[in-house]
């Protein structure tokens, strides 16, 4: 028996066989066989074989008749091995001198089933030097050992992330597990992707697995046979896909005969896997021409759903290079003609599968690009325009912001770029320092500008920060800032940072800076630049000595101009300003220098995040020691302050998007709360998620203003036990801004005007759920979204405590009803902790606009409550009473609510009994008073949340008993009054506290009856 057996099959390959053959007989290691099958080939390949056997006995020649293709002829290539080992080498390769003995040696050390060697990958067919590299550095790359099911599985699982390749050619394998493997294979023909296959079989019956890629005595020759890249017709990548189809039903056959799960996800991961590469084929290989037929034949093969996941893949991934590369280029005329092959293919909603999910998830990123590529094209012109401008204010920024609408003001992206900004220009591109922006901050923006941009006027401010080029003097801060919130028309308006108004300010000067303040009184006084420096924690005073002393000995004539300025009371800061161009020009090449100077001179390995900055606040220094001397030594420049405007909100708002989940049917879940509301929030959607349907998928959305964001982190990561949930915060202080929106009630918060802006911020949904966060929930809110609204406005249930009110003697509550919210049947009131809402229709209806006016108004009790009673009357749909469920709030139930209307008090009663929500509407909750009404049931969910503890603090707190009162007893009267003269008398005699003095005292209480 030989050591090594080496499968040879031959096919077409009669120029390459000899090559090949000699190969095998000069290895250095003599103890093999070669088996060489001849499938029918129609060339030579027969006789070049039969003549290298005649010559060397250890080469057999075995021939099918027919032709059986390349799998059945390695197969009986394996029928016919006798060797301890075998490996195959296919006729177009060849082999090194010592591969075999390497081989034999590392077998040896590792006696393994399973054997993965390297390779020496030589281009043919003008193949290109970096496509030759990249494969043989991929198939050389180390693989881990393995032993038992992780073989096959670092191979196919998908969620391992294929860590190994399934070249079959590529290993050496004991020939008994060949065998074995083998007989268990399908005797089909297979095609293109046959080695996956085998590759697969092998694997699952192997035990143990050695990888050794330091061995590469296999020469693989790149680029011949079906290995190529020519290009190939629509008509033979359907045949392709035929392979492709045949070998994946094989795998699945046999895992299925193997009864094994972990099989059938392999051979799926083997689909998934081997998919790609086959698409590959339709992006590389067939013509543009024939791409759409392509396509068409791939999806007759494989379906729409996995189709058109692997053209949205090319999509997504080219699209995203383009972007990624953050020139501003029309989009690529081939990945347009891919885009519409893929938006026509068609996936049926109504059919759910893990395909189908994995085909939207990539058709929603591609799209994604698409239209960012899109916008950024539509850019082109945006940029055009900005090259037009003779006055260019570059506004620095590191993140995505809104931006006002302005040709003059250029946005500048700065720092790391994992996401390019199509609306931007970057200092990365041309001459550029960007690299230092760590250090540098906003330099990078004008040393870009100085050696890149063409203009009149050079000016630098944030996206924070901008010039306020009204003729109106705002109120500053102690920072000597303007504070706002919002990046908007509004603001434009206010600080005329328009185009027109902007130009006309800047041409009547020759510099413009925001103002120099007295250090006296702003920034907490300091009283000097120097002291304001030394107070900063993390800065070095070194280093502004040393900034000194270099810009000294660079420029003796700023001595004088640095040290007024360091000893001084003004200066003005941001390192924002607006210079002609002759002096922006001569101020970067005064300033730059000094900066490199310090560069060069200073060792940063210690320096805190903040003191990295330090040539960045430098230069805010330097801007003034150089505006000074200017102005000393009368160069005649025109100066301009122009105050500063601080915008504390700049980030473009935020906007929710629809949920790409397929599977199952949404049910989307509004809540409001605040920072403070954690807890009960966190509870209540708890509540719901305990008893919600798997068969829904819940898009639980927050709308708030200030919760913290590691309560949200944390909150997110609590709810991540439920797989059919999602939770989304969205920030909606923007929406509220300008109104006055304030409670008439101690109990209701200004969280409750929220769900006004559902409407708006939902614009996906056509109904979806409002709840209030001082709920339980003990029943599938499902059920209560999948209602039925008719038409109507929104789905609620009848308030019994102000339709009991409304019967009360007085006749108050009924007035206010009528008088009020002008309601013409007051007894349909509702409550609104629980609302099913009809946003499509309350789109139609009302806008946000006009919500939040009716909101505004003063007179209303209930607030939001009140405005929806209002407005809505007679677009209501009823609700059963079970799904608000409020408690007994101080005793309402037996004093108040009795004197509803009959059956409105017994089927609240009635409601009781089962409960779906509960409402801790009032004074009394559950985390101020727990023996309140169905408190119990609370405190069930509660105690399972992250703020368990919290809740228990708030219940202490409300609960404690208040500190005693220590009440000091009344000393009783005198005998004798302060002011009466008889003390003048006895004082003297007898003292306070003498013998004499409580002698007397007896004396007078028995006189009076007392002991």
């Amino acid at each position: 028996m030989p050591k090594i057996s080496i499968v040879i099959p031959a096919y077409n390959v009669g120029n390459y066989l000899q090559e090949c053959l000699d190969s095998v007989r000069n290895q250095t290691f003599s103890d093999i066989e070669a088996i060489v099958v001849n499938d029918a080939s129609p060339d030579n390949v027969g006789e070049v074989a039969a003549q290298a056997a005649a010559q060397d006995a250890r080469i057999r020649v075995v021939t099918n008749n027919p032709n059986m293709g390349t799998h059945r002829t390695r197969m009986a290539g394996v029928e016919n091995a006798s060797g301890e080992y075998t490996f195959f080498l296919d006729g177009d390769d060849a082999l090194k001198p010592d591969m075999c003995e390497q081989l034999a040696a590392e077998i040896d050390k590792h006696p393994v089933d399973v054997l993965h060697f390297g390779l020496t990958v030589v281009a043919t067919n003008d193949l290109l030097e970096n496509e030759r590299q990249a494969f043989e550095t991929f198939n050389n790359t180390p693989t881990p050992d393995s032993t038992g099911e992780d073989i096959v599985r670092d191979i196919f699982d998908e969620s391992r992330g294929y860590k190994v390749d399934w070249r079959v050619t590529q290993r050496l394998y004991k020939t008994s597990l060949l065998k074995k493997a083998f007989a268990a294979m399908t005797r089909d023909r297979l095609g293109r992707s046959q080695d996956g296959y085998e590759c697969f079989v092998v694997s699952a019956f192997a035990q143990s697995y050695h990888s050794c890629k330091d061995c590469r005595g296999y020469i693989y020759y790149y680029g011949r046979g079906i290995s190529g890249t020519n290009m190939i017709n629509a008509a033979k990548y359907a045949r392709y896909c035929g392979h492709f189809k045949a070998d994946f039903n094989a795998a699945y056959e046999f895992a299925d005969a193997q009864r094994s799960e972990m099989l059938h996800d392999c051979a799926q991961g083997f689909q998934r896997k081997a998919t790609e590469i086959l698409a590959n084929d339709w992006k590389v290989r067939v013509p543009e021409e024939e791409k759409a037929e392509a396509a068409k034949q791939m999806e007759a093969v494989f379906g729409p759903a996995i189709t058109g996941r692997e053209l949205y893949r090319f999509v997504r991934d080219d699209a995203y290079a383009l972007l990624s590369k953050g020139q501003l280029l029309p989009t690529d005329a081939n990945l347009s003609n891919w885009f519409g092959i893929a938006n026509a293919i068609s996936v049926p909603t109504d059919r759910v599968s893990a395909d189908t999910i994995r085909f939207h998830e990539m058709k929603r990123i591609a799209i994604s690009h698409m239209h960012e590529l899109t916008e950024k094209s539509n850019n082109t012109e945006a940029f055009q325009n900005y090259d037009k401008q003779n006055i260019r204010i570059f506004v620095t920024a590191h993140k995505n912001v809104d931006r006002f609408d302005s040709d003059i003001m250029q946005p500048v992206q700065v720092g790391p770029k994992n996401e390019r900004f199509p609306w931007a220009f970057h200092d990365d591109e041309g001459e550029n320092i960007a690299d230092l922006n760590p250090r540098y901050c906003e330099l990078t923006t004008q040393y870009w500008a100085w050696k890149n941009i063409n203009a009149d006027y050079y000016g630098f401010c944030h996206y924070r920060r901008y010039f306020d080029f009204s003729e109106t003097v705002h109120e500053e801060n102690a920072f000597g800032e303007i504070m706002d919130d919002y990046i908007d028309a509004k603001a434009a308006k206010e600080y005329g940072l328009d185009d027109n108004n902007i130009a006309h300010v800047v041409k009547q000067y020759d510099v413009i800076t925001t103002p120099f303040g007295d250090l006296d009184e702003i920034i907490n006084k300091y009283g000097s630049p120097r002291a304001l420096w030394e107070a900063a924690p993390l800065l070095h005073d070194d280093d502004l000595k040393r900034c000194y002393q270099i810009l000294c000995a660079m420029y003796p004539d700023y001595r004088k101009d640095a040290q007024d300025f360091f000893n001084g009371n003004k200066a003005c800061f941001c390192n924002m300003f607006i210079m002609k161009k002759e002096i922006f020009f001569d101020y970067c090449s005064w300033m730059f220098p000094i900066l490199e100077e310090f560069d060069r001179n200073t060792d940063y390995s210690t320096y805190s995040k903040e003191a990295l900055r330090t040539p960045g606040h430098l230069s805010e220094r330097l801007l003034n020691i150089y505006l000074m001397h200017h102005k000393r030594i009368s160069s005649n420049w025109k100066f301009k302050e122009l105050q500063c405007v601080h915008f504390t909100n700049p980030e473009p708002a935020e906007e929710l998007e629809p949920l790409d989940v397929f599977d199952k049917p949404i049910v989307p879940v509004v809540f409001a709360a605040d920072d403070n509301y954690v807890p009960q929030l966190t509870t209540t959607v708890y509540s719901a998620m305990k008893n919600a349907d798997p068969s829904y998928f819940y898009d639980v959305v927050v709308l708030q203003r200030n919760i913290a964001w590691d309560k949200q982190e944390r909150l997110r990561d609590f709810f991540k036990q439920f797989p059919n949930m999602s939770l989304r915060f969205t920030n909606v202080e923007r929406e509220l801004s300008g109104h006055d929106l304030s409670t008439n009630n101690a109990h209701i918060s200004i969280e409750t005007y929220y769900r006004f802006l559902i409407q708006k911020l939902l614009p996906f949904y056509d109904k979806v759920l409002y709840l209030d966060s001082d709920i339980v929930i003990n029943g599938d809110i499902a059920k209560l979204y999948n209602t039925d609204l008719q038409g109507k406005l929104l789905g609620a249930i009848r308030d019994i405590d102000f339709l009991a009110n409304l019967n009360v003697k007085h006749g108050k509550r009924m007035g206010y009803a009528k008088n009020v919210l002008k309601m013409k049947n007051p007894y349909d009131y509702f409550q609104a902790g629980v609302l099913v809402l009809n946003t499509k229709a309350m789109r139609e209806r009302y806008t946000i606009r006009q919500w939040l006016t009716y909101a505004s108004n003063p007179a209303f009790i209930y607030n939001d409550q009140d405005v929806l009673n209002a407005h809505c009357e007679g677009e209501v749909l009823y609700l059963p009473w079970e799904w608000n469920v409020v408690h007994d709030c101080g005793g309402r139930v037996g004093n108040l609510f009795v004197q509803a209307p009959n059956d409105i008090y017994d089927a609240y009663m009635r409601s009781r009994n089962n409960p779906q929500i509960i409402h801790y509407a009032g004074f009394q909750k559950p985390w101020t008073d727990p023996d309140c009404d169905f408190a119990s049931i609370y405190w069930r969910y509660a105690r399972e949340t992250p703020f368990y503890e919290r809740l228990l603090k708030r219940v202490v707190k409300a609960t404690a008993p208040k500190a005693p009162v220590i009440v000091t007893p009344a000393k009783p009267p005198r005998a004798v009054g302060e002011d009466s003269p008889i003390r003048k008398i006895i004082d003297p005699i007898m003292p306070i506290g003498s013998r004499r003095r409580e002698l007397l005292k007896s004396i007078g209480r028995t006189a009076r009856g007392r002991r």
